[in-house]
């Protein structure tokens, strides 16, 4: 790679958003580099063993041709035949979409981002610089694992682990383990720890537990799509009206959980406690950590070898460590950790788009799931190719 390198457009950032944008502006006809590891965070950040919540209608391309159901066709499959999709198939199919869309993304991470008068210089990590004109951030979920205060405040630092942060499970046989957390991540981890050998998982979250049951996205496609045509919808909504779509997607995302998990969830070595919160914990003399759950009427001490939180992500932009360490922080509108964008997504700085989860307030939760990908895409597309 050149010491210093210029671009019409950097993109920063080579998951689901980062990909699909630059399949995109391949197919514009704008110079562009992509850098990050390809798919780095699913790869190295969620375990194996892992299934998708999303269909084989979630694919990355803008254009729709590099398509899951294409690269099944391919194979000879059914989408039937695969879903739910596994993270091994996803990570594949990415690998085929990027060798389709003839997408090479530099394997280097950026160190610094900073903004000058004629546009953006990007330091890399391990020397050499990237000149853009504008710049594309797809930071996903890497920097936003999300920790509540008062947990941080009962459980040792040393003991508790996030699930993007605890993916092996190959040390965990005969121990036992404490998750925090009601979502669908909890519960997967929970079958994956105990069928790699643990000896006993606990799962406490403070509401009921969810139910197996089929989630509906049947609704989101549409609504998603039609942000191309129509980019400013959600935020023209009320407040109450955008609560009803967080409300929508959230019984959808975090009151079911997926059928084909029950059978691995229910049964010995495994316990649910609904309705209750971690009070307290002290470690044990022999090296375990006793942990105190409490309830409306009971009171538990669990005996475990470690904490995992399963408490998901927030979006916070100065979590980003190339804009921290550069001058672009305090340029950019921000409110409560989320950039503020227009309607294509790009930043109160000239040039600079952000997308991915710190989209979120803008354009709504589906920015938090890969189904907005493409979309995406396409709206940044009209804002470098001026045709909004």
């Amino acid at each position: 790679m050149p010491l210093q390198t210029p671009t019409d457009l950097l993109i920063v950032g080579a998951g689901p958003f980062g990909l699909a944008m630059a399949a995109h502006a391949r197919r514009l006809g704008i110079d562009h580099v992509i850098v990050g590891e390809p798919m780095g965070f699913w790869r190295t950040h969620m375990p194996n063993g892992m299934f998708l919540r999303s269909d084989c209608d979630w694919h990355l391309d803008p254009g729709n041709t590099f398509t899951i159901r294409a690269y099944l066709d391919e194979q000879q499959l059914q989408p039937a035949d695969v879903e739910p999709l596994s993270l091994e198939r996803y990570l594949a199919y990415a690998r085929w979409f990027m060798a389709r869309a003839r997408i090479e993304p530099w394997p280097v991470m950026v160190e610094r981002l900073d903004g000058g008068e004629s546009g953006f210089r990007a330091t890399l990590e391990g020397g050499g610089t990237i000149e853009a004109r504008r710049v594309v951030l797809a930071p996903g979920f890497a920097h936003f694992a999300h920790v509540p205060e008062d947990l941080r405040q009962v459980l040792p630092a040393a003991r508790v682990r996030h699930t993007c942060e605890f993916v092996d499970f190959s040390r965990v046989a005969g121990e036992r383990w404490l998750i925090v957390g009601g979502r669908q991540s909890a519960f997967e981890w929970a079958a994956l720890m105990r069928e790699a050998g643990a000896a006993a998982v606990h799962v406490s979250h403070r509401h009921d537990s969810p139910k197996f049951a089929v989630s509906d996205w049947s609704w989101v496609g549409p609504l998603v799509e039609g942000m191309g045509d129509n980019p400013g919808w959600f935020r023209r909504l009320t407040e109450p009206e955008k609560e009803e779509i967080r409300r929508r997607l959230w019984s959808e995302g975090r009151l079911k959980l997926e059928p084909w998990l029950e059978r691995r969830v229910v049964g010995d070595g495994i316990t649910l406690w609904p309705n209750t919160r971690v009070e307290s914990s002290y470690e044990l003399p022999g090296g375990s950590l006793q942990v105190r759950l409490v309830s409306a009427g009971a009171d538990n001490q669990l005996e475990v070898d470690g904490v995992v939180m399963a408490t998901g992500y927030k979006p916070d932009i100065s979590r980003v460590p190339l804009l921290a360490r550069g001058n672009i922080l305090s340029t950019l509108q921000v409110d409560q950790g989320l950039p503020a964008l227009d309607n294509y997504l790009q930043t109160s700085l000239p040039g600079l788009f952000i997308t991915s989860m710190p989209a979120t307030a803008a354009f709504g939760p589906f920015f938090a799931f890969t189904v907005s990908a493409r979309v995406s895409a396409t709206l940044i597309g009209r804002a470098l190719t001026g045709t909004t």
